[in-house]
This record gives structure tokens, C-alpha cells and sequence, in this order.
């Protein structure tokens, strides 16, 4: 069955001195500020879409590669995965970085590895993704 989520952003001004907030509607977790200044200066306790984009990547990366490795027989410990999202004003989403280190009984460094690979291959997120270059980074720690 397929599923949808909703966020919203109310925002108001022009771009470089204008606002917003985003609300993260179907969960109800919470909202977030937001403004140009976060996305291309420092963050200054505000988000961005490269944030939430990290967020997103970086929690459906693990799931992925939870999954693929449980179906190998091989279920994780632990994963640790940190997506870095590059924002470049005037070119926009320039790459991502996605860094997992992962505690897996039972295989081999070389296993994780492809493990890693095909999550980042598969990873829902990573296909809407497409038009960016991802780069992984995999350390297993055994």
C-alpha cells in the first residue's frame, strides 16, 4: 500500500531577508525555521532543504541497508550513517556523502561494503535523488 507524507512551508518575503517556517504535518514532530541565510551562510539555529534532504538520506540509507543485510541473514548491530549534503548558491545540490560505519556479525569487511553499495543503489531516497552524485563512505567495524 502506498503511502504519503506532507510537509509544509509557510514562508514570507523575498528570498535573501524573507522567512519561513516548515512543519512536518504528517508526523507532527515538529516545525523548523527557515531562511536563505541558513541554506547558504551558517545555520544560526535554522534548517534547510539540504538539511531535511541529509535527514531524509541518511535515515532511509539505514533502512535499506538494514534490510538488505537481515534478508543476507547477516542483521546489523548497529549502523551509524551520516548524510552530508553540499549546497552551492547559483548551482544548488553540488553532491552527497553518505558515511555509515557499521557493527555486523557474522561477515566480511568486503560484504559490508557491497551491502553498502547496493543500499545506496537502492535506497529510495538515493533514486529520487539520481540526478546528484552520491559518494559512499562504508566502515565496518566487525
Amino acid at each position: 500500500m502506498a503511502t504519503t507524507r506532507t510537509a509544509t512551508t509557510q514562508w514570507k518575503g523575498a528570498l535573501l531577508d524573507g522567512s519561513g517556517t516548515v512543519s512536518l504535518d504528517t508526523s507532527g514532530v515538529g516545525t523548523f525555521d527557515v531562511s536563505w541565510p541558513s541554506r547558504a551562510e551558517a545555520a544560526n539555529g535554522k534548517t534547510s532543504p539540504e538539511e531535511l534532504i541529509a535527514a531524509a538520506h541518511s535515515s532511509c540509507f539505514s533502512m535499506a541497508l538494514s534490510a538488505g543485510l537481515a534478508k543476507a541473514g547477516t542483521p546489523p548491530q548497529s549502523l551509524e550513517t551520516r548524510a552530508d549534503v553540499t549546497f552551492q548558491p547559483g548551482e544548488g545540490i553540488t553532491g552527497i556523502v553518505i558515511s555509515v560505519r557499521g557493527q555486523v556479525p557474522g561477515i566480511s569487511a568486503e560484504d559490508f561494503q557491497q551491502a553498502a553499495e547496493a543500499a545506496k543503489a537502492n535506497c529510495p531516497v538515493s533514486k529520487a535523488l539520481a540526478g546528484t552524485t552520491i559518494t559512499l563512505n562504508a566502515e565496518f567495524v566487525g
